[in-house]
Order: C-alpha cells, then structure tokens, then sequence
C-alpha cells in the first residue's frame, strides 16, 4: 500500500509541476510592426540552446546565449522574410552549426529601401531587442555582422550605438554608399569622424582585393583612420577575390571565437590594435620530381566501386579528371598534398600502405572527407 501511495504521489507532483515542451531551434519566423508597417523576419536558434536558468541534463543551470544581428546585402531584400536566409552568416549556421554557439537575427530589408535609412535602422536595432527579451540572451555578448549593403548598415549601427556592441565583423562593404556617390567628398574626414565615434569596439573588417563592386579602398579607408585614431580593428584581404568574399569570412574557424573573446562590460579595457593581413588564394605550389607524380596517377573508386577520379599527369602538371566529367589542374601543397588553385578550400592527400605504395586519396573539403581507393 506504501508503495502505491507513494507511486501515486509521484505521478500527482509531475501533473502539478509538468516539464515544459522543449524549445524550436533552427531558422524561426518572427515578425514585428513598427509604425504601422510589419515586416518579416527571421532567428536562428542553436540545437544546444536552453532556456536560461533551467536546469540542464548535467544538473547546472543553462546560461544566457550571446546574440549577433546579422545585416544581409542588396540582393536578399524583400518582404517575405526568408531571403536573408541563404547566404553569409546563414549559410555558415547550416554548414557548421557546431561553430556558432548564438542566437542570430535576421532582419530583411524591404526592396527600395536601403538599410542606411534611418527607419531601417530602427527596424534593425527593433529586432535585435525584441529578440533578446524573448530569448533571455546575454547583455554583454552582443554582435554586430553585416556585408556589402548590410556592411553600410553595420557601420552606421557601430557609429550611432557604439556602447551596444561587444564587437563586429564586415565584409565586402565601407562608409561611401554607391547609392550616395557624393559622401566621397569628404573622404578626408568620413573616415575619421566615423573612427571617433565609435572608439576602441573591436571591428574584423575582409574584403576581396579584387573587388569592383565595393572597392577595397573602402576597407582600407577604415583601417587606416582607426589606427591613427587609436580603435580596435584588423583587416583581412583576400587575394584574388572579387565581391562575395563574405562565403570566405563567415567560414573563418576562428570568427565565431574571436567574437565571443570580447565583453561589452570588457570594452573599456580594450587597447589599440590594428592588423592588416593579405590572405593568399593558395599556398605557393611546391614542384615535385616526376616521378613521384608517377605514383600518384591512376583511378580513384568510393566505398560504393563508382570510380570517382582519374589522376593523370602532363609534363609537370597534374590533372584530376572527375565524375562530372571536369579536368581540374591540381597543385602540390606539400609531397601528399594537393589543392585547387582556384581558391577552393578542398585537399587531396595521397596516402600509402605499409610498403609505401599510394593506396587511397583522403579527400577533404570544407564540410566533410571521404577516402577513395585507388584501383589502377
């Protein structure tokens, strides 16, 4: 009988005190209405997220999550909300969720409208809270990311907000909007009233050097005018990109990292910094003796038998000849490794059985590797 009491008091306590339903996490669609006018938008929520101060599986409480508010470029406005979704920062949430430990808002905005209007700034810093209240996010990890158009946006969030990010990350963008030529009137002094106002928040500026849409000189403006002024920045320039270097910046290992190392209760402690770095489409190519290319030549099958490459050499160079049909040239980065010197982040490494003989190619590219087995 006591235990069947005891049973039955158990089974009334979780009816008095059920759990709550576990929390949606992915891209969510999330609206707000500012003066009249609605606009859609969306958040990105992590799987890991808890709701914070609810006790987790481990038996700790689940802490706040810091939040970025990621602006997108010209192409991706409009009014259904999900156009933001697939580029940039997004894409890196679906690539490597593991990376970005955030809650992301994703405003969009609306076609004729730019996001240096004033109302889409609003709008913008209108999402961001409306966010953070309903996700209990942390108020001193709070970041600011933007590119090309969303990039102009960002600049003027840091510039009119500079105590409200922790820190924040541009590409592909600048201060003189292509849509306002005549700001580059006052290119000696744009820059530096812009490095005043916003202080010493740190900003990771990448652009592309071989940019005509946004030319690199707008980064290089910024860059210049903070480090005479005493700010917080480094810029990265990658070479032999055009425009969309942002694939490039958002899939930097070390980004996510970089911004959650900075507080905004940490601010006032920052120091001068500046960093310029001219990042190479690919490591220089090492030559290597014919006869070793000799070894690596042959067919390549997957786990399934379908023959997947064709390593082939032509005096010097080496060719993989693909599924698809496609000759791609393929550089030695060291004796077992190659690489694409289109800028690709994919590696080729060959591999050797116990008597030193190629038995495989480890493929790797940024998502996932593969072994192919070499049959001929």
């Amino acid at each position: 009988m006591a235990g069947t009491l005891a049973h039955a008091s158990a089974n009334t306590s979780q009816a008095k005190h059920p759990l709550p339903p576990p929390q949606d996490t992915g891209f969510l669609n999330r609206s707000i209405q500012i003066q009249g006018i609605t606009y859609r938008f969306q958040v990105y929520l992590p799987e890991s997220y808890e709701r914070p101060g609810e006790e987790m599986p481990n038996g700790k409480k689940a802490d706040k999550f810091p939040i970025i508010l990621f602006l997108h470029g010209r192409g991706e406005r409009g009014s259904e909300g999900m156009w933001q979704t697939q580029i940039g920062l997004a894409q890196q949430l679906r690539d490597h969720p593991e990376r970005w430990p955030f809650v992301v808002v994703m405003p969009q905005c609306p076609q004729r409208h730019f996001w240096t209007d004033p109302e889409m700034l609003k709008m913008a810093m209108g999402t961001l809270d409306q966010e953070e209240r309903e996700f209990h996010t942390a108020p001193d990890r709070v970041y600011l990311t933007g590119l090309s158009l969303g990039g102009y946006g960002a600049w003027e969030l840091l510039k009119d907000f500079p105590k409200h990010f922790a820190a924040a990350a541009i590409a592909s963008s600048g201060i003189f909007w292509s849509y306002a030529p005549d700001r580059w009137r006052d290119v000696s002094s744009l820059p530096i009233e812009y490095a005043r106002k916003i202080g010493r928040v740190p900003i990771w500026l990448f652009h592309g050097t071989d940019d005509t849409t946004v030319v690199p000189r707008q980064s290089e403006l910024m860059y210049d005018a903070f480090k005479a002024e005493g700010g917080h920045l480094r810029l990265w320039d990658y070479q032999g990109f055009k425009h969309d270097c942002w694939t490039r910046a958002f899939n930097e290992p070390e980004l996510p990292r970089w911004l959650l190392a900075h507080k905004l209760s940490q601010l006032s402690q920052t120091t001068a910094f500046s960093e310029r770095v001219v990042v190479p489409l690919h490591p220089v190519a090492l030559k290597l003796p014919p006869t070793l290319l000799d070894t690596y030549v042959g067919e390549y099958r997957d786990a399934n038998n379908v023959l997947v490459a064709t390593i082939q050499r032509q005096g010097e160079q080496m060719f993989l000849h693909n599924a698809q049909g496609e000759v791609l040239e393929i550089q030695a980065e060291n004796t077992a490794t190659f690489f694409y010197p289109t800028g690709s982040l994919t590696r080729l490494t060959f591999e050797h059985d116990r008597e030193g003989r190629i038995s495989g190619i480890l493929f790797r590219d940024d998502r996932h590797e593969e072994r192919w087995e070499k049959r001929k």
